[in-house]
């Protein structure tokens, strides 16, 4: 712990005083580990892929279990890729307040937390829901930590369409907790959140480019500019709107979900060409057209999954 100047005429303070004790992590510190945020949409996926694939109350305890275990696991995945990047974020701003990159939890504190939450998550998932759902879990964490943060991540622009497939897994976790199994629309589920990945994430690296191009990770802004993405975000949005409705052809869901996907699709595909028209007019990205379609895709996917269940639900 660093301190300001001090007068050389006042007493050094003493041992016991609060001045001299060493600043410890709280548990709030290793909750800031684990990613809340970012997990609040996974597990969001998770839970309403339970009520679609039961089609109505998946059970109190059920949902308990997948959903303490589904955190646990994407925490745990948040903690690895904390201890791996620490690198990184003591460079951006954004990220240098981080408890492993301060210092205030040390790696290997970190990595004794971040394995214990994947074993419980592991166990309680494959004790109390179904082993098929564990595996799914692990896979995600897998996908995450080794995938994207170890591999692709520094190495290629592909990194956030591949890696991304981590986010893909909370569905599956949620479908085969209920089932047992993973039927086709539970793989249109993977598939959806798979396409808007891109869309979500990109529109965040167009913000904060600069920052990735200070520590040399070669986002798509980076390594292509800005005319690309947009072009990229596009078509990764189409392709999130058509796989969207694909469901009801295989009538798996029926008209709340159809029109739901219609709505919610077109006003994501509208967000989309407002920034790309912005770009291709030869300006630089603002914030003014790149955060209103980086906020409406984590409401849209949020909107998209309750439309589902409650379709399922309904007409079910």
């Amino acid at each position: 712990m660093t301190t300001d100047h001090v007068d050389r005429a006042s007493p050094a303070p003493a041992a016991s005083s609060p001045a001299a004790r060493p600043v410890r992590a709280t548990w709030r510190d290793y909750l800031a580990l684990t990613k809340p945020k970012v997990i609040s949409l996974l597990l969001w996926t998770t839970v309403t892929a339970m009520v679609m694939a039961a089609r109505g109350w998946p059970g109190l305890w059920l949902l308990i279990v997948v959903s303490l275990a589904g955190y646990a696991s994407a925490g745990s995945a948040g903690v690895f890729n904390m201890i791996i990047d620490r690198d990184i974020d003591l460079k951006m701003k954004r990220t240098a307040g981080r408890p492993t990159s301060s210092g205030l939890i040390s790696r290997r504190d970190a990595a004794i937390f971040g394995s214990t939450l994947q074993v419980g998550s592991f166990a309680a998932l494959w004790l109390w829901a179904t082993p098929l759902a564990a595996w799914m879990s692990l896979a995600g964490f897998f996908t995450y930590v080794v995938v994207y943060t170890l591999w692709l991540k520094r190495t290629t622009w592909h990194n956030i369409v591949l890696g991304g497939a981590a986010g893909c897994f909370p569905p599956l976790v949620g479908w085969a907790a209920v089932t047992g199994d993973l039927n086709l629309f539970a793989w249109f589920l993977f598939a959806i959140v798979f396409f808007w990945t891109p869309v979500h994430f990109w529109a965040l690296a167009l913000m904060i480019k600069e920052e990735y191009r200070e520590v040399g990770i070669p986002m798509l802004p980076v390594v292509h500019g800005d005319r690309l993405t947009v072009a990229q975000i596009g078509l990764y949005a189409i392709y999130t709107v058509v796989l969207s409705v694909m469901p009801v052809f295989f009538q798996e869901v029926g008209l709340i979900y159809f029109v739901s996907a219609l709505g919610l699709g077109g006003w994501l595909l509208v967000l989309s060409w407002r920034l790309y028209r912005h770009v291709m007019a030869g300006r630089a990205v603002e914030r003014r057209v790149a955060v209103p379609l980086y906020l409406y895709s984590m409401l849209y996917l949020a909107l998209l999954f309750v439309a589902g269940a409650v379709d399922r639900v309904l007409l079910g």
